[in-house]
Parts: structure tokens; sequence; C-alpha cells
């Protein structure tokens, strides 16, 4: 019976390995792992809570749940832009803790080769540490990030005590 529960176990992880939930911000693509992805939403009524870093938009309700919203725009120092009917917010689990990121737009989900994932260049450390590969799809290059880098643990530990009483 054990056998039976681990080989489920597998196939799930299996089915999600290489396939990634697609966003826009202005003329980039990104892409998440599906395995990070809870749910995605339209934009909504955000909350502003003071004395948070300017990406942190605030706080939503979801379904009685508070959930933390970062416009990944602004983590990426980005030109904040005006939300519109494209933009969404995508509900992540990073380590337990449910976070909404806003994006311009989801696109769709794609099932990326290992062979067309690559490491990103070395040029530019700093930012190059929310970016874990690059996946070559057809003559477009998606930028595949890192959710457990988009929030340092000190970030995280600090969304946890504040959002999560």
């Amino acid at each position: 019976m054990q056998e039976i529960n681990n080989s489920t176990v597998e196939m799930e992880e299996d089915t999600q390995k290489g396939r990634y939930l697609t966003f826009s911000l202005g003329k980039e693509s990104y892409g998440i792992e599906i395995q990070y992805v809870m749910e995605i939403i339209g934009i909504q009524s955000v909350t502003e809570i003071p004395e948070i870093p300017d990406y942190v938009k605030g706080i939503i309700n979801l379904r009685g749940k508070i959930i933390p919203v970062m416009d990944v725009r602004l983590r990426f120092k980005k030109e904040e832009k005006s939300y519109n009917d494209r933009t969404c917010i995508i509900v992540v689990d990073i380590k337990n803790i449910s976070i909404g990121l806003i994006v311009d737009g989801v696109s769709e989900v794609l099932t990326i080769p290992e062979q067309d994932i690559v490491d990103p260049p070395e040029v530019n450390k700093g930012f190059n540490r929310y970016i874990k590969k690059i996946g070559k799809v057809g003559n477009e290059v998606k930028l595949l990030l890192d959710c457990d880098k988009l929030l340092s643990e000190d970030e995280l530990n600090d969304l946890d005590e504040v959002y999560m009483k």
C-alpha cells in the first residue's frame, strides 16, 4: 500500500516538472514553476499598510484569508504602471506563506523541455538573483523566476509576522 502512495506522489511531481505559468511585465515574458502557483485572480481592491516596502502594495482578503500582495514590476525596479483589465494576481506559496504577485498579464502554462532551459548570463548579479534559469521557447526567451528568492528570509519572516497573525 505504501508503494502506491509514493508512486502517486512521484507521478504528480512528474506532471508538474518542466511546467511554467508564463506572464508578462512590459515586453518581458517570465515563468513561474507551476508547483508554486495556487491560483490566478483578477486585480482587486488592495488595502495599504503603513511602513512596508514600496513593492508590497498591501493585503487582500481572499475568501477569508489575508494575503500580502507584491507588485512584481516594482520588485524588479521597473516603472510603475496603472492596473487594467489584464492585470492579474498570481497567488503563490513560498515556504508555506501565500503571497499575491501582481503582474501585467498571465499568458499560458508551458512545458519547457530540460534541454531548452539554460543558466542566465553572468551580467548583472543583482537582478539575476530572481532569475533561476532561462527557457527557450521557439524564438522567444522566458525568464524563469526563482520563487524562493523573490523575498529574502527576513522579508518572508516580516510578512509572516505582520499578516499571518
